[in-house]
C-alpha cells in the first residue's frame, strides 16, 4: 500500500485524536495533489462541528438571556422556544457530529482500497 493512501486515510481518520490539526498539517506538507484534496475534504469535515459549537453558543447566550422571571426573580412556569431551542440543539448536533463520524470512517476506508 502507498504511503499517500495511508496519509489521505489518516487525515479522515483524525476525526478521533488530531481533527483540525492532522489535515492542516498534512495539506501544508505534502506535494501529492490526490493528498491534499483529501486533506482539504477532511479538515471542511472536521470544522462543520466546530462551526456548530460557535453557533450553538449563541443559541444558548440567547436562551439564558431570554429567561422571564417574576417580581421575586424566580423563572416563571412558562416554557418557551428558547428555553427548548438548546435541547433540540443538542440533538440536533449529536446527529450530525455521529454522521460526520460515520462519513469520515467511510472515506478512509474508501481510500484504502
Amino acid at each position: 500500500m502507498m504511503n499517500s493512501k495511508i496519509l489521505a486515510a489518516l487525515c479522515y481518520f483524525s476525526v478521533f485524536f488530531s481533527p483540525l490539526l492532522l489535515p492542516v498539517i498534512v495539506y501544508f506538507v505534502t506535494d501529492d495533489r490526490e493528498v491534499k484534496s483529501h486533506a482539504k475534504r477532511s479538515l471542511v469535515s472536521h470544522l462543520v462541528p466546530v462551526i456548530l459549537l460557535i453557533a450553538g453558543f449563541v443559541i444558548f447566550s440567547f436562551s439564558m438571556f431570554s429567561m422571564t422571571g417574576t417580581i421575586d426573580g424566580m423563572p416563571s412556569g412558562n416554557f418557551g422556544f428558547w428555553q427548548l431551542t438548546p435541547v433540540i440543539f443538542m440533538l440536533v448536533y449529536a446527529l450530525l457530529f455521529l454522521a460526520i463520524v460515520i462519513w469520515n470512517v467511510f472515506q478512509g476506508v474508501k481510500v484504502l482500497r
